[in-house]
């Protein structure tokens, strides 16, 4: 957890740096693709994923050492052979755990938010799973197992796979030519993400096509099909922690409302958007059936509510990195309530850009508890010993966001119009 932690410290900024350049790009070319509430639910999504992870709120069933212990017929020896094994196995695994995810009910709770931005850009990216509590797909690095590369490589590899997967989600790059045949471009990306009828579940490679070619699931982009980005069963907020259970609320409501007791327990293992008939019917849902005409999720903010969402955008920035950054010295169980923290404060930024005019309740509480925790403790997790004025400016700005989101709530000129 702790390398994780720093690594992220690392990573985060250049992550910044890039979707506000990708932003500036777009302003700069008439194109623009980041709209600011949809780039703060992502990045906002991408916080609570990497605070699950730092806090290791996921277990696996199946152990990659055991696989490794149990099927190992050959040692390749140590070098960039290994190290390319490695990735191509990593890469392997990906598709078939990425395919998976887009073929059964279940599963696809846990990547649908990654799906629900109905814009496509780098911050997209980051709109990651807080659902997935066991990891099951471990067995998919039986290759690795049998190819005997230690577990120690597996984890130097892994965060390079998955950085690695960050620079195609964008429009902004056409397509590469050659590379095309090779690697997964943001051409191939785009028709992943797209719910165009002749897009739907292509493109599952994660850095490699030549998969997708290999299983059949490969369709190149159309210049006669625009993509058109988002999910048919749209999520209609910006909220994530809300996004990452949508769909398998969805499935409990469906199963306890089915008569047919055959199907309360196969929904789970049924193909992607299935559903009992007699619910069907009886409990329709709004699906998006011509891609080229429905009302994308949006919301109106005022110019102060902008500045006050970016403000906060960074104000999160700041306190998620000194989480990440401290694991250690923090400590458990504090380093959870402090991952409550986060996961409170994201619920409620995001449900203020959802409209909910009682959002300053849950703000205010969660303001109070962390000032009187900081006069219990003396002051916000050790801070005091990276400066003394961390203290006295934390209070102030739990205190001045409580009035703001009070403000915001009363005024409707300021408060965003659902």
């Amino acid at each position: 957890m702790e390398t994780y932690g720093h690594i992220l410290v690392i990573v985060t900024p250049l992550f910044l740096f890039l979707v506000l350049f990708e932003k500036w790009y777009g302003w700069y070319k008439g194109k623009e693709t980041v709209e600011t509430l949809d780039m703060i639910s992502s990045l906002s999504s991408g916080v609570t994923n990497s605070t699950k992870d730092v806090l290791g709120l996921s277990v696996g069933i199946l152990s990659y050492p055991w696989l490794l212990e149990h099927f190992n017929i050959i040692q390749v020896q140590s070098g960039i052979l290994l190290y390319f094994i490695a990735f191509i196995a990593l890469d392997f695994a990906g598709y078939w755990g990425h395919r998976i995810n887009h073929t059964y009910n279940i599963f696809w709770n846990n990547h649908l938010i990654h799906h629900s931005s109905e814009h496509f850009n780098l911050a997209c990216a980051l709109r990651q799973s807080i659902s997935v509590f066991i990891r099951i797909y471990t067995f998919l690095l039986l290759p690795a197992a049998l190819l005997g590369v230690p577990p120690k490589v597996i984890a130097v590899i892994a965060p390079l796979h998955l950085f690695a997967q960050l620079w195609y989600h964008t429009c902004h790059i056409k397509k590469m030519g050659w590379l095309e045949k090779i690697i997964v471009t943001p051409a191939h990306h785009r028709v992943h993400h797209a719910i165009n009828p002749e897009y739907l579940d292509k493109n599952f490679g994660q850095i490699f096509i030549f998969w997708d070619k290999l299983f059949g699931t490969f369709q190149e982009e159309r210049d006669d099909i625009p993509a058109v980005y988002g999910i048919t069963i749209p999520v209609r907020t910006w909220n994530p922690i809300k996004i990452n259970f949508t769909h398998l609320w969805l499935l409990i409501k469906d199963a306890w409302h089915t008569q047919s007791w055959k199907d309360k327990f196969r929904i789970w293992l049924m193909p992607l958007g299935w559903r009992p008939s007699d619910v069907v019917d009886t409990y329709p849902i709004y699906k998006i059936e011509d891609v080229y005409h429905f009302n994308k999720y949006e919301t109106n903010a005022s110019k102060l509510l902008k500045i006050y969402l970016w403000f906060q955008l960074f104000s999160l920035l700041l306190i998620v990195s000194y989480l990440y950054g401290n694991i250690a010295s923090i400590g458990s169980p504090n380093i959870f309530i402090y991952g409550a923290f986060i996961f409170v404060h994201i619920y409620s930024l995001t449900d203020l850009m959802d409209g909910n005019k009682k959002i300053w309740i849950l703000e205010t509480i969660k303001n109070a508890t962390c000032i009187g925790w900081i006069i219990q403790s003396g002051d916000w997790f050790g801070s005091a010993q990276v400066s003394p004025l961390i203290t006295p400016a934390l209070i102030t700005y739990f205190s001045v966001t409580s009035f703001l989101v009070y403000y915001f709530c009363q005024m409707k000129k300021q408060l965003i119009a659902v």
